[in-house]
């Protein structure tokens, strides 16, 4: 009988791990041993089972190494998930940029860039295999330590084969010290759990931070990233942003001198004027560097093919009806990092011209990222996608089933789809030769992150861009403040219709009581909910056979009430939430008493506290009132709803009138033939620092569906800025002012403002332990805005406060890397009281 062989040791025998833990201070490297069995599936980017005090845990392998600095004993890798690959470098790198602008860790944006691993679809549908299969979570009663490596901004070590490394580094000898068993107590016991989390996943407090050296209070100071000067004019060179993606989607290290796949500082300022457009970008950072001993494992999805694939099959005579719209469409042909803000003209097939830039983008051999707010825009967009590119366009939503989420997803990770159509997750798409981030109606609230680090999809749309090359278009009818700072900055550019072209396509819009011989002839226009103006124009509109729109800010029937002697809001006597009339009453809505909007309890008998009266009236009118009090006006036509759980899509031509909420409006082919927008009041007097940005952005997008020679009627105050930059269509006019209102009074996007909930004891905890810049100005603490969530589930304490810190953008990354770092020392103290920090929220108060 022959004596068994043993498997050869590997020649790189070492792991760095990045686990998934919540504490903040343990974000960072840990050094493991590999198995020789796991030799040859352990490699960069793959996802692992590691012991970590004591628990079995998740993560990823970053890089296989000859060495570790650690002398004592090393703990081996339990067991690699799957062989595939599904962290990339570039996904890596842009996780770590993300948790330094947000102040949070990177294993929080993995979780929200990585999705939960489905085996059986991973597998193609067959079982798993013994090597790769991850069995259920296991716990030793002993206590096995791995060592911390250094972070991963630190210096080079030597011989790596490593997810954005170069294996030319010298090794540098860092002070080896054990890691305290933070995760052992039972209150930490479900932040070390090992299932990665979905999109469902409730909202979890924010813990961030970045160690770098041993101590688990030391955080390191190199994980930030500039970004701050990204779009913004104080520091920002457009010329910065230059294309450093390789062709045919290949890894490759520039210089070999930035061995950290996270390396994403110290960049040299480089003019783009004295560098051919092909010659690449010496002052990068290594991209994703895998020595040669890997390169036959990293996945090649995408071959450079632009010289074996056609031109686009589109009629590109849209776009030559915007300023320049031609030469940026060649522009993205030619495969350039090209930034606009294009703003759609009204009647527009934004759809159709998203797909034709993905399509133009994937004819030069390179992927596209479409971002849109909703499900029904994404269909929509999808749709026009498949027209052009056919089964090379998939759409991702956290909508999907886990598997056919994990199908998508893995089909964009090894290159068969090479157009991403999805939500604000679609931002972290691994899409292999990135060409393009398109992101639609940037302003819409979806796209602003829930879970920690809180990111919006916007600003990691133009880190990522900045890191890749890749081309970058903003676009809607309306912009924001955020998208008209960067044009400003000169890092984007706009891309508008001209005047004289925007007016053959633009309805007419007005405000009833405009001017004096109006108000002449209607002197209650400005009084009444809907003037005999507005009437007049809906009358004409069906009379030739077009359907009418009526947006309504509030869904419901009356979903608000008030003393009708005082105006003092009608509150629930149980609960203090607010009284409404039930929905659905018809014409004994009169006779119905108001019911409680959050306990749902009858007030039979209300009487004001304020001033005793009995007596209500309504404080605004929801789409359901309004429905049934435009059937009495109009008898005969149908009237449809759009809105809440009955969202319509499109609807079919024809003499309709079609009440829809904000956001939920039909498309009509043709176009409508007139559109009221009620209520502009409701909008505009909202507590929001956005509040007139969203109102004219929602009163576009309905305008927008009108028909050229249309009528557009807005009900409110004509001299008010906004309603007058609806009439003019004037959303860039309006922007610039928001922009620079916003920068006399010191709100985002002119500075950077920081956002700390929770109850006050925590808060001072965080702020005492928090190094924060010299130019940090403290505002608060002041209750949390009603609109914003709380920063945690559950049970909340008496009062949750929010204080704000505000400093200049030039020291942004100053004030995160001192969040990060106060909140890593209060996780070594074990702090259990909730907290959350947000960058730049967009609930202020």
């Amino acid at each position: 009988m022959g004596t068994p062989t043993t498997p050869e040791a590997p020649a790189r025998p070492i792991a760095r791990v990045l686990p998934l833990l919540t504490p903040a201070h343990l974000d960072r490297d840990f050094d493991y041993l590999v198995p020789p069995e796991l030799d040859e599936i352990a490699q960069p980017g793959v996802r692992v089972r590691v012991r970590f005090a004591g628990r079995l845990v998740d993560g990823y392998l970053l890089a296989r190494l000859t060495h570790s600095e650690h002398v004592g004993k090393l703990v081996k890798l339990e067991r690699v998930v799957s062989a595939e690959r599904v962290l990339t470098p570039e996904i890596l790198r842009l996780a770590t940029a993300i948790a330094a602008r947000y102040a949070g860790t990177r294993a929080d944006v993995l979780r929200l860039a990585i999705p939960p691993r489905h085996a059986r679809t991973e597998n193609g549908g067959t079982k798993k295999t013994a090597a790769a299969d991850p069995t259920p979570d296991e716990s030793s009663a002993g206590e096995t330590t791995a060592s911390p490596s250094r972070a991963i901004a630190d210096p080079k070590l030597a011989q790596q084969d490593v997810l954005g490394a170069d294996p030319g580094g010298a090794p540098v000898r860092i002070e080896n010290r054990s890691v305290p068993d933070d995760s052992s107590g039972a209150e930490e016991s479900a932040d070390l759990r090992t299932a990665a989390s979905s999109d469902s996943e409730p909202l979890r407090q924010n813990v961030p931070g970045h160690a770098a050296d041993s101590p688990p209070t030391r955080i390191a100071e190199n994980h930030s990233v500039p970004d701050d000067s990204v779009g913004y004019p104080e520091t920002f060179d457009a010329a910065q942003a230059t294309a450093r993606g390789s062709a045919g989607g290949e890894f490759r290290d520039t210089n070999g001198e930035n061995d950290s796949l996270a390396s994403v500082t110290d960049r040299p300022e480089i003019d783009d004027e004295h560098r051919a457009p092909d010659e690449p970008d010496d002052g990068a950072p290594a991209d994703v560097a895998l020595d040669d001993a890997s390169d036959d494992a990293v996945p090649n999805p995408l071959p450079d093919r632009a010289s074996e694939m056609a031109e686009p099959s589109f009629d590109t005579a849209p776009w030559e009806r915007y300023v320049h719209g031609g030469a940026f469409l060649a522009a993205l042909g030619q495969g350039k990092g090209v930034r606009a803000a294009w703003q759609a003209m009204p009647g527009e097939d934004w759809a159709r011209r998203l797909a034709e830039l993905a399509a133009t983008v994937v004819a030069a051999g390179r992927s596209a990222i479409l971002m849109v707010p909703d499900q029904r825009d994404l269909a929509r967009v999808l749709a026009e996608c498949v027209r052009l590119v056919g089964d090379s366009a998939v759409g991702l939503t956290a909508g999907l089933g886990p598997a056919a989420r994990y199908r998508r997803w893995l089909a964009v990770l090894r290159g068969s789809a090479r157009v991403v159509v999805g939500t604000r997750s679609a931002v972290f798409a691994p899409a292999a030769n990135l060409g393009l981030i398109a992101i639609w109606d940037d302003g819409d609230d979806t796209y602003a992150e829930p879970r920690a680090p809180y990111p919006h999809a916007r600003e990691v749309s133009m880190l990522r861009v900045h890191e890749t090359g890749a081309a970058f278009v903003a676009a809607g009818f309306a912009r924001t403040a955020e998208i008209q700072a960067v044009v400003d900055s000169g890092w984007a550019h706009d891309l508008v219709a001209d005047r004289s072209v925007l007016r053959k396509a633009a309805p007419r819009i007005s405000a009833p009581g405009d001017s004096d011989i109006a108000l002449e002839r209607d002197p209650v226009a400005r009084a009444v909910r809907i003037p005999a103006v507005a009437f007049a124009a809906a009358r004409a509109a069906l009379k030739e056979g077009a359907a009418v729109l009526v947006q309504v800010p509030r869904r419901g029937y009356v979903p608000a009430l008030a003393c009708a002697k005082c105006r003092t809001p009608a509150r629930c006597r149980h609960c203090n939430g607010p009284l409404a009339l039930p929905e659905g009453t018809g014409d004994r809505a009169e006779a119905h008493s108001p019911s409680c909007r959050w306990c749902g309890i009858t007030e039979t008998a209300f009487r004001c506290p304020a001033c005793a009266s009995r007596a209500l009236r309504a404080v605004v009118i929801g789409a359901a009132r309004t429905a049934e009090e435009l059937g009495r006006a109009f008898p005969g036509v149908p009237i449809r709803g759009s809105g809440g759980g009955t969202v319509l899509d499109t609807v079919e031509p024809g003499p309709q009138v079609i009440v829809s909420t904000v956001g939920a409006e039909p498309v009509v082919r043709g176009g409508y033939g007139v559109a009221l927008l009620l209520d502009g009041w409701a909008l505009l007097s909202r507590a929001d620092l956005r509040a007139a940005e969203d109102a004219l952005r929602r009163w576009m997008s309905a305008a927008a569906l009108v028909r050229p020679h249309g009528q557009v009627v807005v009900m409110a105050e004509p001299s008010l800025p906004t309603v007058q930059a609806l009439v003019r269509w004037d959303p860039l006019g309006h922007a610039r002012a928001e922009v620079d209102a916003r920068a006399e009074v010191g709100f985002p996007p002119a500075v950077r403002l920081a956002a700390v909930d929770g109850a006050t004891d925590a808060i001072d905890e965080l702020l005492s332990a928090a190094d924060l810049p010299a130019d940090v100005e403290v505002l608060g603490p002041v209750p949390l805005p009603a609109t914003a969530r709380k920063p945690f589930a559950g049970d909340s304490p008496a009062e949750v406060e929010r204080m704000l810190l505000r400093v200049p953008r030039r020291s942004g990354a100053a004030l995160s890397r001192a969040l990060t770092a106060a909140q890593a020392v209060r996780s070594t103290h074990r702090s259990d009281a909730p907290l959350r920090v947000q960058i730049d929220p967009i609930d202020i108060g």
